[in-house]
């Protein structure tokens, strides 16, 4: 089994204590998850998550520093019927808009399920189906200045 990186962009606008998800939908409705992806062979983890923001958001960003490390591994999980195999880290920059918001562009790649992106109020985050689900509550730690492990270990 390979472990594959991947790497996600925790956009914030401080100013309006929000932040910026991309919006899937599946059977089960909608549901969030924060905007990166995959890193490729040669690529840095900021170059990934630069790119997959680009992909998935529209959005060039400004890394700042590494919040959370997730890792998943399928087969301890509610879909290991089909992602049995996958072992991924995931690593979790809060990160800003280079530029403003109108400065977004129609983004690239979005992936399968994704379709569109909403700016969520942190107070309102424990409402919505974001994925990894224990995420939630530690980006809502993190803009109340609360301490949070850096390293979530096999959640979702």
């Amino acid at each position: 089994m390979n472990i594959r990186n991947s790497t996600k962009a925790i956009i914030v606008n401080s100013d309006r204590n929000m932040i910026l998800l991309t919006k899937n939908q599946d059977k089960g409705g909608f549901f969030y998850i924060c905007p990166g992806g995959g890193q490729e062979h040669s690529e840095t983890l900021h170059e990934a998550l630069k790119r997959k923001c680009i992909e998935e958001v529209g959005f060039h960003i400004e890394i700042g520093k590494l919040l959370h490390i997730r890792e998943y591994i399928g087969k301890n999980h509610e879909y290991s019927t089909f992602d049995y195999d996958v072992h991924q880290v995931e690593y979790y920059f809060v990160c800003e808009l280079k530029d403003n918001e109108n400065n977004q562009i129609e983004p690239s790649n979005p992936d399968s399920h994704q379709v569109g992106m909403e700016w969520v109020q942190v107070n309102d985050l424990l409402k919505y189906r974001l994925y990894p689900i224990e995420l939630k509550k530690y980006i809502v730690k993190h803009f109340n200045n609360e301490k949070a492990p850096v390293y979530l270990g096999d959640v979702n």
